[in-house]
């Protein structure tokens, strides 16, 4: 599905990093709840792997997989699309003569599979007349039999239709209650069932579960026709229905009246308040650009790190091999060798796929590793990279991370972000104290546009909400803000990070990359952070 098509079926562009694919075949919601049977899926991955193995491979992996995808797209009191779509079949990867080659079928007869071996020894087989040295991967001891699930509450594909509909029917209408012009709402639910086999003995089930539900908000000014929007402050996340049973523990008061929330998300309430602030930011001043201290949001600050730190330490981007969506990167070799100061003593970013109700946490990736939590930059030092198995003796390393993915059966599994976040402060400080400090600033919260260079250096963000601090208060809204930075001189420009009690996630559920094009999803979490000395430009001056 291509961007046209997409912008088809929502009616609305929405700020993701990049627009999902919609794989296979439509579906009756009903059957977004069936399953392929495990023994099948047993005895088709050992066909798989012994003819592999007679045909010549050294390795072979086996990718069983079925893939639900459900979009929900209303707009004021119209529902503009429902759609469920599945797609099943089997990828398989082989090493054969020390390379690499992969083929893929939605016939799920064991002729289908062996067909699919042969084209995959076939193909690795030629590709060794070009390969300058062999694969060389860092091993993995064989789980057995295994199985893991997000944790789940309620099953999102399971809800009626009716119920999401009316859902999403109810923000709309509360929307335009609290004085919204337009409103888009949007449930995008995913599951994927994910069977592993691999010649190292392991035969591993997953079946994974993921839930987004963006909104956008237009508030428009009929005298002048000037109109400004608020996009929802909403994370995805990996979880089940019951984020959107908003609990109100979970609600957490920003400074300047914002309101978000931690572990569910109470669509309407935001909706209602994205209305009011929109008709605010129609009367908001501009800014007056400058240097400032910002006070970033980790609604808005997920983005930053997404862009800056976790795309440009996927050790495929850093060697060169990888520069779709959108480069390459400044962090290479020679600058983890020497320990590059890339932030201050306050940044300490890890890598993690085991976060409870992340996009990213999975009990073991593509390549059937145990994944894990790391760190890439320790008290502002780089330290590591994320890598998967062919990748691990480049550095040294004695061990995959567990960072292998694929969007489908059908696509070749290769190296993808992790999880990347910042961590809390270790001393006790909340926003509001963070605030106090500052003389000139500005607050920011939610995500908005940005751009990036194509080493990941340099860049340029704005957000959802700005506003103004002076001397220490937040005195009003103010809008048109977008700060630049150089990826180690922003990082470098830390100089608080806000406790634990603060600590949230954001996070892209269709993170691109690649050519033919795939999508990830994935999480960043941090507590607000302080940055000193930004340069603050007017986006609305900037566009002439």
């Amino acid at each position: 599905m291509d961007r046209r098509d997409f912008l088809k079926l929502t009616g609305v562009g929405l700020g993701g990093l990049m627009l999902p694919m919609m794989h296979g075949r439509v579906i009756a919601a009903e059957a977004l709840l069936e399953k392929l049977d495990p023994a099948t899926k047993k005895r088709l991955a050992d066909v798989a792997l012994n003819g592999a193995k007679s045909g010549g491979a050294t390795y072979c992996d086996v990718r069983i997989g079925r893939y639900l995808r459900q979009f929900v797209v209303t707009r004021e009191d119209k529902v503009q699309n429902v759609v469920n779509t599945e797609s099943t079949g089997i990828g398989i990867r082989v090493i054969a003569n020390g390379t690499w080659g992969f083929a893929a079928t939605s016939q799920l007869d064991a002729d289908g599979v062996a067909a699919a071996v042969k084209q995959a020894l076939t193909i690795a087989k030629a590709n060794s007349r070009l390969q300058s040295a062999p694969v060389e991967l860092a091993p993995v001891k064989g789980v057995g039999e295994v199985s893991w699930a997000t944790p789940i509450v309620k099953n999102a594909m399971a809800v009626p239709i009716k119920d999401k509909v009316d859902l999403l029917l109810g923000v709309n209408a509360a929307a335009i209650g609290a004085g919204a012009s337009f409103v888009n709402s949007i449930l995008f639910l995913v599951n994927e069932q994910k069977y592993f086999a691999s010649s190292d003995g392991s035969y591993i089930d997953q079946d994974i579960h993921r839930i987004w539900a963006p909104i956008q908000v237009t508030a428009v000014d009929q005298k002048s026709g000037k109109f400004r929007t608020r996009a929802g402050l909403s994370s995805p996340r990996g979880m089940g229905f019951e984020y959107l049973d908003a609990n109100s523990a979970d609600k957490v008061e920003l400074p300047g009246g914002a309101v978000v929330y931690r572990d569910s998300y109470d669509m309407k309430a935001d909706a209602i308040a994205a209305a009011k602030q929109a008709k605010e930011k129609l009367a908001a001043p501009s800014v007056k650009p400058g240097k400032y201290d910002l006070v970033l949001d980790p609604s808005h600050l997920w983005l930053t790190i997404h862009e800056s730190v976790g795309h440009p330490l996927e050790l495929d981007r850093v060697l060169g091999y990888e520069a779709n969506y959108a480069g390459t990167s400044f962090a290479t070799l020679d600058k983890w060798k020497e320990k590059f100061q890339y932030g201050s003593d306050k940044v300490t970013i890890f890598a993690d796929k085991t976060q409870p109700g992340s996009l990213g946490a999975v009990g073991y990736d593509d390549e059937g590793v145990r994944t894990q939590k790391w760190d890439l930059i320790k008290d502002g030092k780089l330290v590591n990279y994320q890598v998967i198995r062919d990748q691990a003796h480049i550095l040294g390393l004695k061990e995959s991370q567990g960072c292998c993915y694929a969007d489908s059966w059908s696509s070749v599994q290769f190296q993808r972000m992790a999880n990347v976040s910042l961590a809390p402060g270790k001393g006790e400080l909340a926003p509001e104290a963070m605030i106090k400090d500052v003389e000139n600033g500005i607050y920011i919260i939610g995500d908005g546009s940005f751009s990036i260079d194509q080493q990941r250096y340099n860049a340029q963000f704005g957000g959802q909400l700005f506003y103004e601090i002076k001397d220490g208060k937040v005195t009003r809204p103010i809008e048109d803000v977008a700060y630049q930075m150089r990826t180690p001189e922003f990082w470098n420009s830390c100089v608080a990070v806000c406790d634990d009690s603060d600590y949230r996630f954001g996070g892209s559920f269709f993170d691109g990359k690649g050519q033919p094009g795939q999508v990830s999803a994935v999480s960043h979490g941090s507590s607000t952070a302080r940055f000193n000395g930004a340069n603050v430009i007017n986006t609305a001056r900037s566009l002439g």
